[in-house]
Parts: C-alpha cells; structure tokens; sequence
C-alpha cells in the first residue's frame, strides 16, 4: 500500500516488477480426411494417438482387403513426433446421410400377440416344413429358426425340423438345440397326453418387438399349426444411439454359440441392461456398453451407468446421466457461414452412446417417503438382458461411394473413395478461427487444394501443408502445379514416401504430408515455430523406408526454385526434408516457412494481448499495459532466435486525438526475422608453402 508522505521519515516502497509473460498456449494442428469412424463434419479435438482410434478408428475392410486412410496414418506420426494436440474433421462422401445413427430400442411386455403358423410334415423320419402365416410382426420379426440335429440359423421364411417316431421327441431335440445354443434364448416344454405338447420361450430376454413368447403345439401325432401366445406392445422405455457415425456401427444381426454377435466388431459395441429395480426403493436400472466383438461368457465391458432412472426430475435420469447431445453440421448458405448445431440437453458423458429419447418418462417417480412409486411405474422399467437386436446397433449408413481407391492408386478426382468437394465443406466449417484454433492444416492426398489454401489465408494463423499431387508424379509436373499457387501460408512437399502401417502389418505407398506434420511437431519441440523445420537435425522421417524417387542435386534445384519442398535421400541419413520453401512466387522473407510460421506465433500471441484491451479506456495507462507485455514476449523470441531485432510502437505518435475520437488504438510492430542458412559456401584456397594466412 503506497505510504502518505506528510514529515521527515524513511519510506520503504516495494515496486514488484517480477510480473512476467507467458508465452502463448500451444497450438496444434488440424487434419481434414476421411476415417473409419466418428461423426462427420464435426471437428473434434484429440490429444493422444490412442484417444483418435477409440474416436476414428484405423482399419477398415473394403472388398477383399483391408485399407487405412493416409489421415490415421498421418495422426499417428504427428502424435509420434510430439504432437500435443489435434483437430480432426471426418469427411463423408456428398451423398451420404448424415442424419441416421445407429439405434436400438428396448421393449416392455404387454398384451398377447396372436398369429398362426402352418405346418407340413413329412413322412415319419423325414423333415416338416414350416412356414410363416402371421400377422406380420410376430415370427417374421426376428427370422424364422432353421433347427437341425446340431445348429441354429436365422433365415425365412421357413425353417426346417428333423422329425422323429413321436412328435414328443421331436419337441424334445428342438429344445434341446435351441437351449444348448442359446444362452439368452430358453425354451421349456411341457409334454402331456391330454393337453398336448406346451413350449414357453424366453424370448424377452431378446428383447425383440411384437415377437410372441409362447408356443403351442395343437395336440395330435401330426400338427397342422403353431398359436403364438403372449406378447410383446413394441413400448419403447428409451432409445440410444452409438456416437460413431457409419455402417461399420450396425452389428444386428443373428446371435452364434454364447451370444456373440455375428456382425459384432472392435470397432462397433452393443449394450445390456443389468439390475433393474422393480422394488419401492427400487426405479432404477443399469446399462453396461460392451464390445462388440465379446459375448456373455467373456464380456468385455467397456463403460457402466449404474442406477440411472427414467425420471427427468431425479440426478440420475438416464439422459442426463449418459448424455444427449447430439452435434449436426449445417451447411452455409447465401447469408449465412457453415456451423455445428447441436440438439439435446445434457452434455455425453458415455465415449460410446446417447439417450436418444425416453418412451414413457416415470415423473414423480418417487414419492414424500422417499419411495419409488410402483405399479405402472414399474412397468416401464426395462427387462434385464440384451436390448433389441441382442444388445446391437443398426442405421448406421454408409457413403454411398464403392470405390475405395488407396495409396498409389488415387487420383486427383478420386481421393480415397472422396472428391474434392467433400474436402471442401470441411475447409469452409474450419475458416472460423475463434471456434477452432490451430495453426497447422493438412488433408493429406487432396493435393493442392485452392480452398485449403484459401481457408488458412482467411484466417492468417495456420499453415497449410499440401501435396503437390499423385503417386508417381514427374518432378515437371509437380513444378507445373505448384506456379498455380501464390501464397506464403501454404508449403508443398515432394515425393510420395512408403510407411510400414502397423494395423496392415505392410508398407504403403503415402503422400509427403503423411509425415510433415509430425516434423514440424518435432521441429517446435526441439527448437521453436521460427526454426526451419527441415534438414538433418529437424527434418529427419526416421518411419520413412524410402522415398518414391531417389533425387540428385539436379532434381533437388529443379524443385526448389519451384516452391517445392524436397524430401531427400542421403546415404546413410535416410529421407529428410531438404526445403522450406512457401508457395509465394514473390522473394520476400515470407517466401519461407520458419518465417511465416513466426509471424503467426507473434500474431497469436500479440492478438490475444490485444483482444483483453477491446473496451478498455484509451489511455496511457492502457497502451502501457500493452507494451509491458508484448516487449518482454518480442525480447524472449529475440534470446530464442527469433529475431534479429524489434520495435513496438503504441504512443501519442500514432494515437492521435483524431484516432482517438475514432475509437481506435494502434500500435505498429516493427521486426527483422532471422534468416536461415540455407546455402553454405565454403572456399578453400590453396597457398604454396610458407605463405602467410590473411588475418
């Protein structure tokens, strides 16, 4: 506290000056491409490689064989080379809908189902055909069974019985296929001379719609039909969708030994309800999340929501408990730029699924006494066991494109399986750079794309990366493409290296960019954004087995004086990156990489200054504050190599009382960047003995 100086005395004032800068927080880099999984057009922030693949996904299977996209590939060596974070937006193709996700529904028990199956039956011995005469939704719901003396199949719409001397013993071999095949699926039977032949069936436990959950046999030796008894309404207690957008997601399909999905993956999952409460202290149920690939003897449980209720007043209703929200792309228009909309409440907590809707919300579930209201509340409780389509997902779509075009095989047109313009309306959602920062962008394969390149121009802090084009591309053409660009925020890279894909478990054929990122990583780990991230100490690719053409000197200066960024090969020494060189024609120190990318890091660093002092008094007082920071931060980067020297500039000079009435303060920011060796000459000069060395 300053003293009041009123007599003689001696004044002890403390000035703390310690106040230091911080620099700048960390950006990372943005990736645009397609993935195995994920929602598309939703940019999503990452920060290990292990967190992408849980999101993304790696592999996927096409045909035949299995493929990779070059954007797993390249988070992969991004993460490697000490990447912090990344930005990923999936692209779909233009066709695909993006509106349906995978659902799955779990229904309630209710009036009885009524229908009629006919029956044929053959000579004693033989087999009995029968075949499905209901009323639509009873048997044909979950396939008709195929039952011979040792498997159970799905199909319809018949299925097929070994028929023995007495209709007993055939009931008898039924259910004892069926029960020693089926975990989930139980059948009893009741044999009786006077009544006939009586089978109850389990099938809740399957959770399917409107399926009937008794059988009758009519008495008699030879039976002419099958009564469906019991049933199913079909009432939804809630729906759930994965997160994951993609048919890779769908894993309904029919049920093999221990209730593994046929169509069940690592990549999809499905889910159980446990533990539901019918009690008065009950009202609650739990979902556990499992992978897709396991089945009931060795679940692989992945995520459990214990005790969520279907009561929206309650901390533990099941939507706000998993979540709800669900983001959707919305595509600009004539007035309007791209945006994510999102629909829902509560924000995901699951890394799996969402509450999609809850049928019958059970408000009020808890009555004065702190007891959960019974009676029809309990009826809307879900059944314990796996959920419609044993626990799986279907809706999921896929891009309607076939053509899967990898690695060498791309062409400008066809990137992947995905044209240019599903690159683009990424590009145009990624142009607003207060929702998403980052000051790298890649889309590896998509060549050098003009919207990519303009996206990064419009918001001046980021670099793009780009390719110069496809596989086996003559070093002329590669020049020819890059004089179609001028710009100083984008870099191309040649040639196409070769990656060993460790989910292939082969090498692959990937555009340069596959791998630039992860040098620039490296390069900012290890130096700083102003250092050159090229040459053998930052540019090394260690995880490249060679590059797709060896280039001479001759073809080194051939693409270097046409802004095109080469990727050597030393013996030795491996490929590195051998340029650093922007796509702008004009020489100006801009024409650089390390020196674009200083100027974003100031800019990012000095903007946010800046942006604290929008509505602050336009003041001494204010500019000072301004100076006593960005002067510090200028001097650091000035200690670091950065810069050879700096003025800043924000007094009466330049805000003049006409400035000021405008509303505005200037500052001006005078710089000279450090300059990179990039050309070592080295004269040796002969001397005949005894003479004297120049000083």
């Amino acid at each position: 506290m300053a003293e009041i100086i009123l007599s003689p005395g001696v004044f002890q004032i403390e000035s703390d000056q310690s106040l230091y800068t911080t620099a700048p927080a960390a950006l990372g880099a943005a990736i645009v491409g397609p993935t195995v999984k994920g929602r598309p057009y939703v940019p999503t922030y990452v920060n290990t490689y292990s967190q992408y693949l849980s999101l993304f996904g790696d592999i996927f299977k096409s045909g035949s064989y299995y493929y990779e996209y070059f954007t797993s590939q390249t988070a992969k060596e991004y993460f490697n080379n000490g990447g912090q974070s990344l930005l990923v937006t999936r692209i779909i193709s233009g066709s695909a809908n993006v509106s349906t996700y995978a659902q799955s529904i779990i229904p309630q028990d209710g009036p009885d189902a009524t229908g009629s199956i006919n029956i044929t039956a053959a000579a004693d011995g033989a087999t009995f055909i029968i075949s499905g005469s209901t009323d639509g939704t009873n048997i044909n719901s979950i396939g008709l069974l195929l039952v011979t003396s040792s498997t159970v199949t799905f199909t319809a719409p018949t299925y097929s019985v070994a028929y023995n001397a007495t209709l007993a013993t055939t009931v008898t071999n039924i259910v004892s296929t069926i029960n020693s095949l089926y975990s989930t699926f139980r059948i009893n039977a009741a044999v009786s001379a006077s009544t006939g032949i009586a089978l109850t069936a389990s099938l809740s436990q399957f959770g399917f719609e409107d399926t009937g959950n008794a059988f009758r046999f009519i008495s008699g030796s030879t039976p002419t039909s099958i009564t469906l008894a019991g049933g199913q309404t079909g009432s939804i207690s809630f729906t759930l969708e994965a997160l994951a957008w993609g048919d890779q997601m769908n894993n309904a399909s029919t049920s093999s030994i221990n209730g593994a999905l046929d169509s069940g993956s690592e990549y999809n999952v499905r889910y159980e309800v446990t533990n539901s409460n019918t009690g008065s202290n009950g009202g609650t149920f739990t979902i556990i999340v499992r992978r897709g690939d396991d089945n009931d003897s060795q679940k692989n449980i992945l995520e459990t929501w214990a005790n969520v209720s279907l009561d929206p007043q309650l901390p533990n209703y099941i939507a706000r408990v998993i979540g709800d929200l669900k983001p959707m792309y919305v595509a600009a228009t004539a007035t309007d730029s791209a945006y994510i909309n999102y629909t829902g409440t509560y924000p995901n907590a699951s890394q799996y699924i969402r509450v999609v809707s809850v049928g019958t919300p059970n408000v009020d579930s808890i009555d004065n006494n702190g007891n959960f209201k019974t009676g029809s509340y309990a009826s809307t409780l879900p059944i314990p066991g796996d959920g419609r389509f044993n626990g799986g997902f279907i809706g999921g779509k896929v891009d309607t494109t076939t053509i899967k075009l990898m690695n060498e095989s791309i062409t400008t047109t066809n990137i992947q399986g995905f044209t240019p313009a599903d690159y683009n309306t990424a590009f145009t959602l990624l142009s607003n750079s207060d929702e998403y920062q980052f000051n790298i962008l890649m889309a590896p394969g998509a060549g050098l794309n003009a919207n990519m390149i303009a996206t990064v121009e419009g918001r001046g802090d980021a670099i793009a990366l780009t390719d110069t084009g496809v596989y086996d591309q003559s070093i002329t053409a590669a020049t020819t493409a890059a004089s179609g660009q001028s710009s100083n925020y984008a870099a191309t890279y040649y040639p196409w290296i070769q990656l060993f894909s460790s989910g292939l478990g082969k090498v692959v054929w990937c555009p340069p960019t596959t791998v630039i990122g992860g040098v620039l990583a490296f390069n900012d780990q290890v130096g700083a954004e102003w250092f050159a991230p090229a040459g053998l100490n930052r540019g090394g690719v260690p995880s490249v087995i060679r590059a797709a053409k060896r280039l001479q000197q001759t073809d080194r200066d051939t693409l270097y004086t046409g802004n095109v960024n080469p990727l050597a090969t030393f013996p030795g020494t491996g490929v590195c990156v051998w340029g650093q060189k922007t796509l702008q024609r004009k020489p100006t120190s801009l024409d650089r990489v390390n020196v674009r990318r200083l100027l974003i890091a100031l800019k990012g660093f000095i903007g946010g200054v800046s942006r604290n002092l929008v509505f602050e008094q336009n003041t001494t007082v204010t500019r000072n504050s301004f100076l006593a920071r960005v002067n510090p931060y200028l001097e650091s980067v000035v200690q670091r190599q950065g810069l050879y020297a700096y003025k800043v500039v924000m007094d009466e000079t330049n805000n003049t009382a006409d400035v000021v009435d405008r509303n505005q303060l200037v500052g001006q920011i005078f710089i000279q960047p450090t300059k990179t060796a990039e050309f070592i000459i080295l004269n040796f000069n002969i001397l005949p003995t005894g003479a004297t060395f120049p000083a």
